[in-house]
């Protein structure tokens, strides 16, 4: 289901719930696109477009029901299937991501660490054991994993995510700054925290999107 929006889309719907949920704890029972136009800096004529394709509608001078529209977004995002991830890299991202409570909210299942460090392997965080890198083949086949996170250094990436495919990983989310090279059948998320963290600091004179 969520394979027929684009990766852009699907950043969308994911800071619309963010805002739904808020509006649930408030008690606001309806919103209208123009009002998350406001809030997200997003036209409000795209907003209407991203909600024509979850297929549901809103009313005339209403707008949409913020519990429906919320469960809409959760529903074709996927949000109730259990999705098993590994994290491979067990620096300091990598931890702080184990440490993440919202990745169960959205799915996301976090089984265990990797790391290639000796002195990492077998401590626990949050209930998740470090395992050493050597042991992600087997892992992975036995429990049908296919996600990966990826927060290992700039220079070992491609050699790491190498080894996850070879592993049998077809889903990567890329926390390096390397582009990897990989198959068509590998589907890849880069996360680029920089560029995120550069588009605060530009101001009004700086460089335009």
């Amino acid at each position: 289901m969520i394979d027929r929006f684009s990766n852009k889309v699907i950043s969308r719907l994911t800071l619309y719930h963010c805002v739904l949920v808020d509006f649930i704890e408030q008690g606001i029972e309806h919103v209208s696109s123009m009002k998350l136009s406001q809030l997200l800096n997003v036209d409000d004529s795209q907003i209407r477009k991203d909600i024509k394709l979850l297929d549901y509608k809103g009313k005339c001078k209403v707008g949409y029901s913020v519990k429906e529209l919320k469960e809409v977004i959760e529903h074709k995002l996927t949000f109730s299937k259990n999705k098993d991830v590994f994290i491979v890299g067990a620096g300091n991202l990598g931890l702080a991501l184990a440490k993440n409570d919202n990745f169960a909210y959205y799915g996301f299942n976090v089984l265990a660490l990797f790391d290639s460090n000796d002195l990492k392997t077998g401590i626990s965080i949050d209930e998740k054991q470090i395992f050493h890198i050597s042991k992600l083949p087997d892992l992975t086949e036995r429990l049908g994993v296919k996600i990966a996170i990826l927060t290992v250094p700039h220079n070992q990436a491609q050699k790491v995510a190498d080894f996850l495919i070879n592993s049998g990983i077809k889903y990567i989310w890329n926390f390096t700054q390397c582009i990897l090279d990989v198959p068509d059948d590998i589907h890849v998320w880069n996360e680029n925290l920089i560029g995120h963290f550069l588009q605060l600091t530009i101001d009004d004179t700086g460089i335009e999107s």
